[in-house]
């Protein structure tokens, strides 16, 4: 029991480590909250016309995602650490990335750590979440869109390939129907301003 509150802990604090932020002030860019949809996430320091930055926001956000799913599945055997752990975990760096600790609990959508933690839980099926919203955002180029489809698909995809092409558990589903909420509520304005025509494209430039 402690060492799964431990995991969560340190899962949740490594999820508040907003690379965005962190790596804009390291290459001295503007701050990603200062400009664009003020999102503090790889789309929106794409926007500050940088790619390297965007680039590795997304790796780093999506990173700390996966690293405690992956480590609880591949090494918490011997501490007696299951699927509920590994769901913990990846809710916890999830919910870190939302609310931020160390950035006063203001922190980014949490697509790329969504992400992460679906790789964490099989790359198969963070792979197969991830062309999904590949063909979303090639064909619509939004990236809010895409980001909302992957939302809504990932706990289909699990659900019906549990077993199949990935092993399944029901609290890694939970997780992900957890996140897929979240994922929502947090594109509430951009679900707005997808239907009012105003939401910005990817690869737009700051204003």
């Amino acid at each position: 029991m402690l060492i799964t509150l431990g995991v969560t802990l340190a899962s949740y604090l490594l999820g508040s480590l907003s690379f965005a932020v962190i790596i804009s002030r390291v290459m001295g860019l503007s701050d990603p909250r200062s400009y664009g949809s003020h999102n503090p996430g790889a789309t929106n320091v794409l926007r500050s016309g940088n790619k390297k930055a965007a680039i590795l926001t997304l790796i780093l956000d999506a990173a700390k995602g996966w690293l405690p799913v992956f480590a609880v599945q591949h090494f918490g055997g011997e501490y007696v650490l299951g699927a509920g752990t590994a769901a913990l975990a990846g809710i916890a760096a999830f919910v870190g990335h939302l609310y931020p600790v160390f950035f006063r609990f203001k922190g980014g959508k949490g697509v790329a750590t969504a992400a992460g933690v679906l790789l964490g839980v099989n790359a198969l099926f963070g792979l197969s979440v991830a062309l999904t919203w590949v063909i979303v955002a090639w064909f619509f180029r939004y990236s809010s869109l895409a980001a909302l489809a992957a939302a809504v698909f990932a706990p289909a995809y699990y659900a019906f390939g549990g077993d199949v092409a990935w092993p399944y558990a029901e609290p890694i589903l939970g997780t992900l129907i957890v996140m897929g909420l979240l994922l929502v509520w947090r594109h509430i304005d951009n679900i707005n301003r997808l239907v009012a025509g105003k939401e910005s494209k990817l690869g737009a430039k700051k204003k």
